[in-house]
């Protein structure tokens, strides 16, 4: 039943999620005006914003001009409900789940903008590494120098590489990574940066193989970061101990 909740919650942050990531490009408030048609502009029915089953009833079309709606919708709100549940199902019902739902809150728009966009807005990286310091304050889960060398490790590294790239690193992506490290701490940070760099290159060089990318196009790095993120969420401290094992053991 717990995690019943904890999807259906999961749904309906998953809704405002999708109001983030549509507004905040646009530079439009997240707050009001109340939920609108992307196509005619209509204000929606609080009956025509039920998380994925209003989609699905009005077949992926508005209520007024029948436009189309982008399958992203419900999208964004089953991946924000499916990392939700799990969770806490990792946690339970403990103030780690609340860190790491908070954490997912800020990720999720920001994957979906920087895919989309190219775009990781002051607006999220910025609250993400305060409410990074604070919740770690609050708990206490990891250490002063924890919390120190994570940020220092995720921000120092990315804006190394700025440099000696000229521009390959965005400033969002250091930003973004200085809120990996106020979350996950050292050595955490580290070995997401590790997953993130991987995954990465292992894309461009498939998108170049396949052609669908040449050199010098852009890729962007947000969405490697914060899918990193979520594996040493989850696994991360297994994967530290597996690493050990067998490279020092």
């Amino acid at each position: 039943m717990e995690v019943l909740i904890i999807f259906l919650f999961g749904l309906i942050i998953g809704s405002f999620l999708n109001v983030v990531i549509y507004r905040l490009p646009r530079g439009q408030s997240i707050l009001y005006p109340p939920s609108t048609c992307p196509n005619c502009g209509q204000r929606l029915k609080p009956w025509h914003l039920i998380p994925v089953l209003s989609f699905l009833l009005q077949k992926g079309r508005c209520a007024y001009c029948g436009g189309k709606i982008s399958f992203k919708y419900p999208l964004v709100e089953l991946i924000t409900a499916f990392i939700f549940s799990v969770v806490h199902l990792k946690f339970g019902l403990s103030l780690l789940t609340l860190k790491y739902l908070l954490f997912f809150i800020f990720l999720i728009p920001l994957f979906f903008l920087d895919l989309e966009n190219f775009l990781l807005p002051d607006k999220l990286t910025y609250p993400l590494f305060l409410a990074g310091v604070l919740i770690n304050l609050i708990t206490r889960e990891l250490s002063w120098k924890s919390l120190i060398f994570g940020v220092i490790t995720g921000f120092g590294l990315l804006f190394l590489l700025a440099l000696i790239s000229r521009g390959g690193m965005g400033g969002g992506d250091i930003k973004l990574a200085a809120g990996l490290g106020a979350f996950l701490g050292f050595p955490l940070i580290l070995e997401t940066l590790f997953l993130a760099f991987f995954f990465g290159g292992l894309t461009g060089i498939i998108l170049l193989l396949t052609k669908k990318k040449a050199r010098g196009d852009m890729v962007p790095f947000g969405p490697f970061l914060i899918g990193a993120a979520f594996i040493t969420v989850l696994w991360g401290e297994k994967i530290i101990k597996w690493y050990l094992k067998i490279f020092f053991l």
